[in-house]
């Protein structure tokens, strides 16, 4: 770590602190014998009752030093101090994925907000909400890094691979190309400035190729979106599509922390019942008496059917029962099985 007795950093050296900072002991304390003994070990940090130091680096000498939030993410998921540069890109794509308004992952944190919970609770819920929908940056990461190996291991150019990739994938929402950035220059802005800071690289231009190739192949107007945007210009600075799903889910938390406070500050607590269902917004059989048990074999109506027809009938009849989940008839691909 250099110099430990180095010129003094900072207020470091402040006599109204409580202990002689320059001179604390470094590593840790003692085992403590009296309890098991602790078993994780770790190369991102360690800690004692005089510092927390993550990657080497001492996390208040880091502050007293002048770098910042940015820095620190660059050092705990990377190991490293990054660039003027990239410190700059990354902080440009947190400002933007910080707060996106009244979107679904925001009203969730309200919904949760007005059972009388933890602002914790509600942010939880929050980033739940992030699926493919929101944020499928593991999906994507890791579709841009399988295709760009086939390059090297299978002697295909990159158009071909491209070409292959949004054939297969058009329409999936971890593209990262879509609709909804037709009019939102959000998404470009951000290539834009990854190229003026010189930190755009293969996967901006990678996907660069994807947005090209579907917007050829779409029958209707597409464009690079903020999951393109965000995850390839991360990948360029050495995130991996894992640590790009984690700095952004909790970056959006503080943004639905936000939504907490205000949902409770200005609307208050909801008491169970509190607030009722109209009837006016209710679109399911009318009211009916409830019939005798007495009655019910005359009533009754079996869920399995005899003959392909019979099914193909009962069948259709279901799906128009929103709510039963006869209308879904494909799950989501789980990203994890490509982590």
């Amino acid at each position: 770590m250099g110099d430990l007795k180095r010129k003094v950093i900072g207020n470091l050296n402040d006599p109204k602190l409580p202990y002689d900072y320059m001179n604390r002991p470094y590593g840790t304390v003692p085992m403590d014998k009296t309890r098991p003994r602790f078993q994780w070990v770790s190369e991102v940090a360690y800690k004692n009752v005089h510092r927390i130091v993550a990657r080497g680096y001492d996390t208040t000498e880091l502050m007293e030093r002048g770098y910042g939030l940015v820095d620190v993410l660059f050092i705990d998921f990377q190991a490293r101090i990054p660039l003027i540069e990239e410190e700059k890109m990354l902080n440009y794509i947190m400002i933007l994925a910080l707060e996106d308004g009244l979107s679904m992952p925001a009203m969730l944190s309200r919904i949760v907000a007005r059972s009388r919970t933890f602002l914790t609770q509600a942010c939880g819920a929050s980033i739940l909400a992030f699926g493919h929908a929101y944020g499928a940056y593991s999906a994507f990461g890791n579709m841009l890094m399988e295709n760009l190996a086939k390059v090297a291991t299978e002697g295909k150019t990159i158009e071909q691979v491209t070409i292959e990739l949004v054939r297969e994938k058009l329409g999936d929402p971890a593209l990262g190309v879509s609709d909804l950035m037709l009019k939102d220059p959000a998404a470009k802005r951000i290539f834009a400035r990854a190229k003026k800071l010189g930190v755009a690289g293969e996967y901006i231009n990678y996907t660069k190729a994807i947005v090209k190739a579907a917007q050829q192949m779409s029958d209707h107007p597409i464009d690079l979106d903020m999951l393109g945007a965000t995850g390839a210009a991360m990948m360029d600075l050495g995130f991996t599509p894992e640590a790009i799903w984690a700095i952004l889910a909790i970056t959006r938390s503080f943004g639905a922390g936000a939504h907490y406070i205000e949902e409770v500050e200005r609307e208050g607590m909801t008491r169970l019942g509190q607030e009722l269902t109209s009837k006016e917004y209710y679109d399911g059989p009318q009211d009916r008496p409830v019939p005798r048990l007495a009655n019910r074999d005359k009533i009754a109506r079996p869920a399995q059917t005899h003959s392909p027809a019979e099914w193909k009938k009962y069948f259709e009849e279901r799906k128009r029962l929103y709510g039963s989940g006869f209308v879904i008839i494909e799950e989501v691909e789980d990203p994890s099985e490509k982590t």
